[in-house]
């Protein structure tokens, strides 16, 4: 069992850097400056061309290590299909963490809850996708963050809205994946949640309040 983990480890941990470097070569998308249309367009496709390899490179890492710690699965691995994992939420949990308490200076929501939550956000995606996902979240936060810190503003910690409720999530640092997933991935996300047998209140009120926020610039 430990040198399955240790194997899960090494890989995520050779998967994150391809996923940081597909990340940088998705920054490259812009053509400099006065380059003319068609160099422009050449650029573009180079700099997909490279993730697009990256996001090969980053799956079969995974699939060396992954595929052979769990007989049978290597095929799924391929297909990013691998089920989301303990280290996978572990990362996630880091991730969040410091997002969230950027909008609110506590939490409340049961960390088993948490658990749970983050497992049905992540089954939204491939393995790669999560490896990544860490980024994603930073990038989702920062183009959204006038709106976001409205939002925990009226229903978060800090406001007179109970932990027990429809917004529960907000109260909890996985309602910044969940929000990034339903705007990325609703109809994955919502699969998911029923999957997990999740109350069905919890996302439907966040994404109520979400909606209702869009007016905020963000």
């Amino acid at each position: 069992m430990l040198r399955d983990e240790a194997e899960e480890l090494i890989a995520i941990v050779e998967a994150g850097a391809i996923a940081d470097a597909h990340s940088e070569a998705g920054k490259a998308v812009g053509e400099p400056a006065g380059s003319g249309e068609p160099y422009g367009t050449g650029w573009y496709d180079g700099a997909r061309a490279v993730g697009d390899a990256l996001d090969r490179v980053a799956e079969r890492a995974l699939e060396r290590a992954i595929g052979q710690a769990t007989p049978g699965s290597a095929g799924d691995a391929a297909r990013g299909r691998l089920p989301v994992g303990r280290v996978d939420v572990e990362r996630a949990k880091v991730a969040v963490m410091p997002l969230y308490l950027s909008f609110s200076d506590s939490s409340d929501l049961d960390p088993e809850v948490s658990d749970e939550v983050l497992t049905a956000v992540l089954g939204t995606m491939g393995v790669v996708g999560r490896v990544g996902y860490a980024g994603q979240l930073e990038r989702f936060t920062d183009s959204r963050r006038q709106r976001l810190a409205e939002l925990y503003a009226r229903y978060g910690p800090g406001s007179r809205i109970a932990v027990h409720g429809r917004h529960s999530l907000l109260h909890s640092p996985t309602s910044i994946a969940v929000l990034e997933r339903l705007t990325a991935a609703p109809t994955a996300l919502r699969a998911e949640w029923e999957h997990a047998e999740l109350p069905p209140a919890w996302l439907e009120g966040l994404a109520t309040a979400w909606r209702a926020s869009e007016t905020v610039p963000g």
